[in-house]
């Protein structure tokens, strides 16, 4: 008869592999305090983690930047708090730039690097050995670049973009900086911020008054401004020591604009108070303005670009034919009608008008400032193709006027965008989850 026979069970052996069991698992609980964490997680930023091996990395970073300024370092854990407050403000950005999909493709990321190493002077395969020689890895070294473009394009659409600047304040602006002594006088500010979130309470704007106070009291006492600002202000520049380098005088936050005309060179403000706070500013160093006066060149040129069937050595030989005929008396225009690519400037026989200096690509104007008006030019190369020019005329010019109104109008936006940024900074970071473990480790 055919039946399913159950397997045979030794009772004794099961029993024996159940206390087996048991024994191991009494032992692994006994144990379990001795297991500790591979990688503590020291804050939570909205979905995002930052680890303690993430930190301990961006520390070590930092501190190697800071001895090689020869910067005096605030004790380690107040330094790693200033640390980690930069890594949370980053982590929001880059949760925000993926949320509004701002990317950074390939190809923009390897001309990025290789504009990098172009800068050092180094071909991409020698920058490569030489961040390797210096410890770094390469790849960490990409992420860092991709990082920082994701967070310039995120700063242009959310800040940058949005920023105008109308008549009326360059007018005002103008008539305003005359009494700062002109549009060139420039300082050399250091700056502490204590913080204030968004709708504080009185009390807690009061205590971080308070706070300034006592810090200013210390830095007029003799303590190092550079020391204190890497140690407690909240300031994007504290990891520099609060050095905000050189601005204009219209480069200046609006907010310090009449303090700084008070400061003498060494001073320590009184606090400023605005709403991200209470800022503490002094003067290192203040240089007076220049003249305005610039120099023009009246030049024109034919230009002939490469092609399929117009390869560069007949370009050349073509161009110092050219040449030679013009030298030997005939027109310059009518050749520049004939024969210039410059769709722009051949119509008007290659006259490119009277422009400044710096307005031509660097090749171009190398060559044109050898050249004394009416003579001809070698034949040049450019990102453009071949040129050969003729210089008609120089001046001085003092276009003050155009130019300083064009150069109010930048000052403007700039200091309009630094305000700005600093704003944009703090709603992301006050609108953010952020649960900060690095005390509870």
């Amino acid at each position: 008869m055919l039946f399913n026979a159950k397997p045979f069970i030794n009772i004794k052996q099961s029993i024996k592999n159940v206390s087996l069991l048991l024994c191991t698992l009494i032992s692994l609980a006994s144990h379990a305090e001795e297991i500790v964490p591979l990688d503590n997680i020291v804050a939570i930023v909205n979905d995002d983690v930052i680890t303690q091996l993430e930190l301990k990395s961006e520390f070590r970073q930092v501190v190697n930047t800071l001895k090689k300024k020869q910067a005096k370092l605030p004790p380690a854990n107040i330094l790693g708090k200033q640390v980690l407050e930069r890594m949370i403000l980053e982590r929001i950005q880059l949760d925000l730039a993926r949320k509004t999909g701002i990317k950074v493709d390939d190809t923009t990321l390897s001309r990025a690097i290789n504009s990098i190493a172009a800068q050092n002077g180094m071909s991409i395969n020698q920058f490569r050995e030489n961040i390797s020689r210096e410890g770094i890895d390469f790849r960490r070294f990409k992420d860092e670049v991709k990082t920082q473009i994701l967070l310039k394009r995120l700063i242009q659409r959310n800040v940058v973009n949005r920023v105008k600047v109308s008549d009326q304040e360059i007018d005002n602006f103008l008539f305003n900086i005359e009494k700062q002594g002109g549009i060139e006088q420039a300082y050399h500010l250091k700056h502490i911020l204590v913080a204030v979130p968004e709708a504080s309470s009185p009390e807690v704007i009061k205590k971080a008054e308070e706070k300034a106070k006592e810090l200013v009291k210390d830095l007029r006492s003799g303590s190092d401004f550079s020391s204190i600002a890497l140690a407690v202000s909240d300031g994007q520049n504290a990891l520099e020591g609060g050095d905000l380098g050189w601005r204009k005088a219209g480069e200046l936050p609006s907010l310090f604009f009449d303090t700084v005309r008070t400061l003498k060179v060494g001073e320590i403000s009184n606090p400023i108070h605005s709403p991200s706070g209470f800022h503490i500013i002094t003067i290192v160093e203040e240089k007076g303005g220049q003249s305005h006066e610039i120099t023009q060149t009246h030049a024109r040129h034919i230009l002939i670009k490469p092609s399929i069937i117009n390869d560069d050595k007949r370009i050349i030989e073509r161009l110092k034919q050219i040449r030679k005929r013009i030298i030997n008396g005939e027109d310059f225009a009518t050749m520049a009608k004939a024969y210039s690519n410059d769709t722009g400037s051949a119509p008007k026989g290659g006259d490119l008008g009277w422009f400044k200096e710096g307005t031509m690509v660097p090749q171009f104007e190398a060559a044109m400032n050898k050249l004394q008006p009416g003579e001809i030019s070698p034949v040049v190369k450019t990102n453009f193709g071949y040129h050969i020019i003729e210089v008609l005329g120089r001046r001085t010019h003092d276009d003050a006027d155009e130019l300083i109104k064009a150069r109010a109008r930048d000052i403007i936006k700039k200091r309009k965008i630094n305000e700005q940024t600093t704003d944009f900074y703090r709603k992301i970071r006050d609108e953010a989850y952020i649960d900060i473990r690095l005390d509870k480790n």
